[in-house]
């Protein structure tokens, strides 16, 4: 009897071997041979599963977003029930975290991130998909920061376009330096500066947010 072959299930398999070679050699490294080689198969089956280069690359890269999706969602669900109100602010602070390269999972998702988002700015076939991805990301964001106007926990005057690029920005830029620097950027510090940036949120004037 023929093996039967479940198609999405080797689409991800392919997409995992490119997320293995972009982690060891970058984006510029997950040729179609090197990704086949990787994955096990021929270029042959790789190209029954994708039209072409680029669906394999932005397919991958639908994969890691999706990765880090169903793991922050576990959050979001947390925050969304009444009964959590009294952990609100503690389960944002460990939301954010998410984002953030606390372990070995995350780090590898950051510099994974880090890695197709560089390449974007040449490679326009990637462009838009990875401003979907930060634009996901700052949805997110927003929906934290209102998610805690509503509760009281915010300033109602905060001003919520401007903090959620502020904090994209710190997220993103801890990230980087933390994947430079690990053994300066720790993942207390992480913490203690993501936690400081949230305590500096609650506690801001009407005056300071305006």
């Amino acid at each position: 009897m023929p093996k039967i072959v479940d198609p999405l299930a080797r689409r991800r398999a392919v997409a995992e071997a490119v997320l293995r070679v972009v982690r060891r050699e970058g984006v510029a490294g997950a040729s179609l041979r090197n990704v086949a080689e990787e994955a096990g198969l021929a270029i042959g089956s790789v190209r029954h599963y994708f039209t072409d280069h680029d669906e394999v690359m932005i397919f991958a890269m639908a994969e890691l977003s999706a990765r880090i999706d169903r793991r922050v969602r576990r959050h979001a669900e947390l925050l969304l029930d009444p009964a959590a109100a009294a952990e609100r602010r503690a389960g944002s602070e460990e939301l954010l975290a998410e984002f953030l390269p606390l372990d070995d999972t995350r780090r590898e998702e950051g510099l994974l991130w880090q890695a197709f988002t560089t390449a974007a700015r040449t490679r326009p076939e990637l462009r838009p998909h990875a401003v979907a991805l930060e634009a996901g990301m700052r949805t997110l964001l927003t929906r934290v920061l209102r998610g805690g106007q509503e509760s009281g926990s915010l300033p109602a005057e905060l001003d919520l376009e401007l903090e959620t690029l502020r904090l994209s920005a710190l997220l993103g830029g801890l990230t980087q330096q933390a994947l430079l620097e690990p053994d300066h950027v720790t993942p207390d510090a992480l913490r203690g500066v993501l936690r400081h940036h949230l305590e500096t949120l609650h506690h801001r004037s009407p005056t300071e947010a305006g």
